[in-house]
């Protein structure tokens, strides 16, 4: 964890492991003028950077993914001790990073090639819409993925020509270190991608309202992306944000439900449910719903709370003390609330454990689909049973929350698996898998609350720094006037 320790008069930012509270580093808290001068220096170098063609810009990134593959041991020993994830998840996380610099370097030509979308209405004319970079683009990244999700920003965005001031999570800040230290290493132009350090009031507002900033690339909770556009509306910004999430898995009567448990488990209790797409809510038909409840009581008490870095683990620490007492609280918010608490429940304070931020893996069942458990984003390893009678009712449930990220469902009906296709009101749905898990060429994102529109990955990622501009070409040696034709 990183802790903010008297910033105002230390300027700096402690980083301790959440797994055993052992310092591994600092780094210097940012003032708002070194903002602004980050965001000068991305303007310089905007205009060497968009001025390279494609290819160039493709060959810096693929040496980058080189620099990643090589420094892969590395990277995986700081997430585990600076995030906490376990080692596999690591693992997953650094493939990922590659796939996505492979992907942008190498679909760049297509992507941002000129396209003609129309004839035009007159002769001897040509139209075309090119892509054009925006310029100096601000991106605040979470903890949870903190190399992932600065990759999944910074690539589109770099690979079109613009340049970045980043903020990383105060959590997470050397992983974000080293992420900018590789690019660079890669070959990546002085003042591309410029990194600064701090919280969000000062250092992450400086950001936002920054004239010289144009985009502003939030993922974060629903209150911080509200502050952002906000702060954003003065200099009428270009804002995207990825939100939060509420997510649902649904098991039908007809389910396969030792395929359904595994991917409960894994979404429920994968990074120790750090991730906005995690299974908060699992929505059973009554048919299966006592089966189901013990399988999965037994599975989440079969898993081993630990170090990242040792092989065994299989759930790692939460990130910090404030979110181990949320956890925790929610706990009692659903005891209040009615709910029964089958497993978890608690901190983690044997085996060593003490030393580190760890909760139990806490299952609530017989919860109702307004309970704040069933309704508000807890962001740890909890999640909530709630019965239903029918795939209908299990459908209102899935949609009765205020986020629209991710949605599953489990069943051998394939008739209802396509409603279900239609009717969940997410950006992502899961046919027999659980709620987590991205392709770096589908767009992600979500409805509702979860975010503004804007989605993430794939082609989608560039509409989200690039500008269209459609070019006219009249090569008819004259002016033309446009012919309207008046037939019915």
């Amino acid at each position: 964890m990183a802790q903010r320790v008297d910033i105002d008069s230390h300027k700096i930012i402690e980083v301790y492991s959440p797994a055993t509270l052992e310092k591994i580093g600092e780094v210097a808290v940012n003032t708002p003028s070194e903002v602004g001068a980050a965001a000068a220096r991305a303007r310089q170098a905007f205009r060497v950077w968009s001025s390279l063609d494609i290819k160039q810009r493709s060959e810096i990134m693929l040496t980058a993914r080189d620099s990643f593959v090589s420094r892969r041991e590395e990277l995986i020993e700081l997430i585990c001790a600076e995030n906490g994830k376990p080692r596999l998840e690591a693992l997953v996380e650094i493939t990922y990073v590659c796939d996505i610099i492979t992907f942008y370097a190498k679909q760049a030509r297509r992507f941002l090639s000129p396209q003609r979308v129309t004839p035009h209405l007159l002769r001897n004319k040509k139209v075309t819409v090119h892509y054009q970079p925006r310029g100096v683009i601000g991106m605040i990244t979470p903890w949870n993925f903190p190399i992932a999700i600065p990759s999944w920003k910074t690539l589109p965005a770099l690979v079109a020509g613009n340049a970045i001031v980043f903020k990383p999570a105060t959590d997470t800040p050397t992983l974000g270190q080293r992420y900018v230290e590789l690019l660079v290493e890669a070959g990546l132009p002085s003042g591309v991608v410029n990194i600064v350090h701090g919280g969000g009031g000062k250092v992450g507002e400086a950001l936002v309202r920054h004239p010289d900033v144009r985009v502003i690339s939030l993922t974060g909770s629903r209150e911080t992306g509200v502050a952002v556009l906000k702060a954003a509306a003065d200099g009428l910004k270009h804002v995207h944000l990825e939100l939060g999430g509420k997510n649902a898995i649904i098991v039908l009567d007809d389910a396969d439900l030792d395929l359904a448990v595994e991917g409960i488990v894994w979404s429920a209790f994968g990074t120790s449910g750090q991730r906005c797409t995690a299974a908060s809510r699992i929505i059973v038909q009554r048919g299966v719903y006592d089966e189901l409840q013990s399988k999965l009581v037994s599975a989440a008490e079969g898993l081993r709370l630990g170090v990242g870095w040792e092989e065994d683990t299989d759930v790692g620490p939460v990130i910090n003390q404030s979110a181990l007492e949320k956890i925790d609280s929610y706990t009692q918010i659903g005891k209040d609330e009615g709910a029964k608490l089958l497993t978890g429940g608690e901190v983690a304070s044997n085996d060593g454990l003490e030393k580190g931020f760890y909760y139990r893996p806490t299952i609530f069942g017989d919860v109702e689909p307004g309970m704040r458990i069933a309704q508000e984003e807890i962001f740890g390893p909890t999640t909530a049973l709630i019965p239903v009678d029918s795939f209908d009712e299990a459908i209102k449930a899935g949609n009765g929350v205020k986020y629209g990220l991710s949605s599953s469902i489990f069943t051998r009906d394939v008739n209802k698996a396509f409603r279900a296709m239609r009717d969940l009101d997410t950006g992502i749905t899961y046919i027999n898998a659980g709620t987590i898990g991205a392709e770096v060429h589908l767009p992600f994102g979500g409805t509702k609350d979860t975010g503004n529109g804007h989605r993430e990955a794939g082609q989608a990622a560039l509409d989200v720094f690039t500008e269209w501009k459609s070019i006219y070409v009249d090569y008819s040696g004259r002016l033309q006037k446009a012919q309207i034709d008046t037939a019915e």
